[in-house]
């Protein structure tokens, strides 16, 4: 993008801001896991989560934020909800709808579907996150959700990422 994309504008304020509050519909605490463009993404961060995890690994691609910030949460945790900052167009009403599947059986894992795929945002219970730790290079948490047979949500906007500036044009005028 030639620019950290968290702080693209969005709405009013940024893709940061944006994916804060919808993070705030799976629950109250949120933490983001932030790489690229840290400190100067927080600071211009208007609406400011339950705390930041900043991943010098983040070169290394998704497997090292996501663990970052698994080993941020404490250990009376069920679970987890990964959300991505790149996906702008998420139905908050279909956010809530997963957490609530995720409350309902918390030792199970629940996902997007994605073109008949588990993907983010995802619900990741406790009991994967031994798996999660291992996974190395550009890789989300995909494949384990598979592997488990993640229940699957149908969740409105998860097609539309931000990944270039074509794509960031599209969504800004979707």
């Amino acid at each position: 993008m030639g620019r950290p994309k968290a702080l693209l504008k969005f709405n009013d304020g940024t893709l940061m801001d944006h994916a804060v509050s919808q993070a705030r519909q799976l629950g109250a605490n949120v933490t983001v896991v932030s790489g690229s463009g840290y400190p100067l993404v927080r600071y211009r961060c208007r609406n400011q989560p339950s705390a930041w995890c900043y991943t010098p690994d983040w070169v290394f691609g998704m497997a090292a934020s996501l663990k970052s910030g698994l080993q941020t949460i404490g250990p009376r945790a069920k679970g987890v909800f990964v959300t991505l900052l790149d996906q702008p167009l998420v139905s908050e009403s279909d956010l809530r709808s997963l957490a609530f599947c995720a409350r309902q059986e918390v030792s199970e894992p629940f996902a997007a579907d994605i073109y008949g795929n588990p993907g983010a945002p995802a619900y990741i219970p406790r009991r994967l996150w031994k798996e999660i730790m291992m996974l190395e290079g550009d890789r989300g948490a995909a494949r384990i959700l598979t592997r488990h047979q993640a229940r699957t949500l149908a969740i409105k906007g998860v097609e539309s990422d931000v990944d270039t500036p074509e794509d960031w044009r599209r969504i800004r005028y979707d």
